[in-house]
């Protein structure tokens, strides 16, 4: 797998471009639901990554893009269960996630916000 390009908006894997949230799980890349999250709106501002939505934790390490400018609140619920699992969560703008992601691919998947 290969991030070619990240902008505020849209992002490239492996030839492909995607205007909206990804998720990486075990390699195979979808378009992230957020709808189970919608609920929680109104109290962040912003729709957030809850427990709710469907959480690629079948790896070690967890990488979140928080967004363009960092802007994706990441629920406590989501950092207890990473806890829980004994998954390494790490929580960067989608920049510097998609370099963690580079440096360390092995057993890591992912959720790339690519706006705000």
């Amino acid at each position: 797998m290969r991030v070619d390009r990240f902008t505020f908006g849209s992002i490239r894997i492996d030839d492909v471009t995607y205007q909206q949230d990804v998720v990486i799980d075990r390699g195979k890349i979808r378009t992230r639901t957020k709808k189970p999250s919608k609920r929680f709106r109104d109290t962040f501002g912003h729709t957030p990554l809850s427990g709710e939505e469907k959480i690629p934790w079948k790896c070690r390490r967890l990488v979140v893009g928080t967004g363009a400018h960092g802007a994706l609140p990441v629920m406590d619920e989501v950092r207890r269960e990473a806890a829980h699992r004994n998954v390494e969560l790490l929580i960067l703008p989608t920049a510097s996630a998609i370099e963690a992601l580079r440096t360390e691919p092995d057993d890591t998947n992912a959720i790339l916000h690519v706006t705000c």
